[in-house]
């Protein structure tokens, strides 16, 4: 019963899916879904650039190099290392084939900005080329955020979405700068400029609310992060069009009253050096 209940209640979502197309689609771009689009999809061809193919001719050597190695050292030894071991697939060649793509440009009419993103085809060719399962590849591009699963502006602005932040006003500074830029949530503005997006949480609670901006204006082997913290609504399109203009407006706190992460108006405690505990001998320790 409940079984032929959870059944029926599948086939009604799938339904809705098909008669909703736009609506699950943005979605997919909220939750970080995946959906075949025309730029982007397992169907389009890619290969790597110019620029990073010794790079993967270097990968191809060490990896080779290192299965030989280990090869005989597991001969001499067994016991050590299994005599199938091989090196692919491991988190470090995984991760330098992502960044090494990341910026590349594409073949076919599979394109990407000039700071680089990660479609499905791309990631493929990573899977094949260190041998493992595509969803290996799949769930780190997913999980690192400096990866960019779709297009985004040469100033990508990611606002922290964690309680601290929301509690803070995070939803109401996403609002301001996607009103001000005339986008939805990882959009790129019609100049190519800007994009918004979501982080979670950027270690610096006590300045919450707070923003990234990954600037990709050196491309994408020289981006950098700025977090810009306790930003207002007023204050991120005063960002925005200080990026604009092609000023680096100063990053850590936007209050004017604090210094780093210290109390607004300085410090009322801990004002000089504490005393030492009445009940315990310090020189004996």
């Amino acid at each position: 019963m409940l079984a032929r209940l959870a059944s029926k209640r599948l086939i009604e979502i799938r339904q809705a899916i098909r008669q909703f197309p736009q609506t699950t689609r943005s979605l997919s771009t909220a939750l970080n879904y995946h959906l075949d689009s025309p730029d982007n999809n397992s169907d389009l061809p890619w290969e790597f650039s110019e620029a990073n193919k010794p790079k993967v001719t270097t990968y191809r050597v060490v990896k080779y190099v290192f299965n030989v190695f280990l090869g005989r050292v597991s001969w001499a030894m067994p016991r050590l290392i299994p005599a199938n071991y091989s090196c692919k697939g491991d988190i470090v060649s995984l991760s330098i084939q992502l960044q090494a793509i990341s910026s590349d440009s594409t073949a076919g009419s599979c394109t990407t900005a000039a700071w680089g993103w990660l479609p499905v085809s791309a990631m493929n060719a990573v899977a094949k080329e260190i041998e493992v399962a595509p969803i290996r590849v799949y769930e780190v591009a997913t999980f690192y955020s400096m990866f960019n699963r779709a297009k985004v502006g040469k100033y990508h602005l990611l606002v922290c979405g964690t309680t601290p932040c929301m509690i803070r006003g995070s939803r109401d500074i996403e609002d301001s700068l996607l009103k001000h830029l005339g986008v939805k949530r990882n959009e790129v503005t019609k100049d190519g400029l800007f994009s918004v997006g979501e982080m979670e949480c950027m270690g610096c609670c006590v300045n919450a609310p707070m923003i990234t901006v990954a600037d990709y204006s050196n491309g994408s082997e020289g981006y950098t992060y700025n977090y810009y913290e306790d930003v207002t609504p007023k204050k991120v399109v005063e960002i925005v069009e200080a990026l604009r203009r092609g000023e680096k407006p100063p990053r850590g706190t936007q209050n004017p009253h604090r210094i780093n992460c210290g109390p607004e108006g300085g410090n009322t405690t801990l004002l000089g050096e504490p005393k030492p505990p009445p009940c315990r001998d310090l020189d004996a320790c």
